[in-house]
């Protein structure tokens, strides 16, 4: 098998997600570590690889992928065993499709919104515009889980994505158990795999810890 490089960072949601879909297809990945914080996504060699900076980044034996939906449909279409963590099946694969979407448009969208003006532009408030987006998000997750999983009754790649951004957001702004109990029982479901806290768990709470801390330095500037 070629070799797998990840450009990424632990903390980074999705970076999280593209782990999450590599342990779930067996797939050892070589992870090369890029700091946002101290620019390491914008120096050269970087820019080079992705033109749009961002992370994740798989380098495939040099094919590039950007983007973490697009890996995590690259490496279940290449990699995967079957497909159903991504299915071919039209119906089921537009659900996952549509899951892949709002949690890029809306979960990971409303998130940024609070974590970017804490960590890149020195704030330290959280404007309750901002915290009713997201728990308003929090909501139509909840509406959306009708089922097992963010797509239906089976895990699929699209449960990694959105995971990936709740396990980060709701340790700042705060997810009721007894207002969203099927988001509860879907996190409880997926802590189940072997690899989540591995992958994902200790990711996710770290980085709303050091949003907070971020928070609270900010203040005393």
């Amino acid at each position: 098998m070629s070799k797998l490089v990840l450009y990424t960072l632990h903390l980074s949601p999705p970076c999280r997600a593209v782990e999450l879909t590599a342990k779930a297809l067996g797939l050892e990945l070589e992870q090369k570590t890029i700091n946002l914080l101290t620019g390491d996504h914008l120096k050269p060699e970087f820019v080079k690889l992705n033109p749009q900076h961002t992370i994740p980044v798989l380098d495939d034996n040099g094919t590039i992928i950007t983007e973490s939906h697009a890996i995590m449909i690259y490496l279940v279409t290449k990699y995967g065993k079957d497909d159903s963590l991504y299915p071919k099946d039209p119906v089921k694969q537009a659900r996952v499709n549509s899951a892949l979407h709002f949690e890029s448009g809306v979960l990971f969208a409303r998130m940024r919104f609070i974590f970017e003006r804490i960590l890149f532009f020195g704030k330290s408030d959280i404007p309750e515009d901002r915290v009713e987006y997201v728990q308003k998000s929090y909501e139509l997750l909840e509406d959306t889980l009708v089922d097992d999983f963010v797509a239906g009754p089976t895990m699929t790649i699209a449960d990694f994505s959105c995971i990936s951004t709740i396990s980060s957001i709701m340790g700042v702004v705060l997810l009721e158990q007894s207002k969203h109990p099927r988001i509860y029982a879907w996190i409880d479901r997926l802590k189940q795999l072997p690899y989540y806290e591995e992958a994902n768990g200790g990711g996710g709470t770290d980085l709303g810890k050091f949003v907070l801390a971020k928070k609270e330095e900010n203040a005393k500037v």
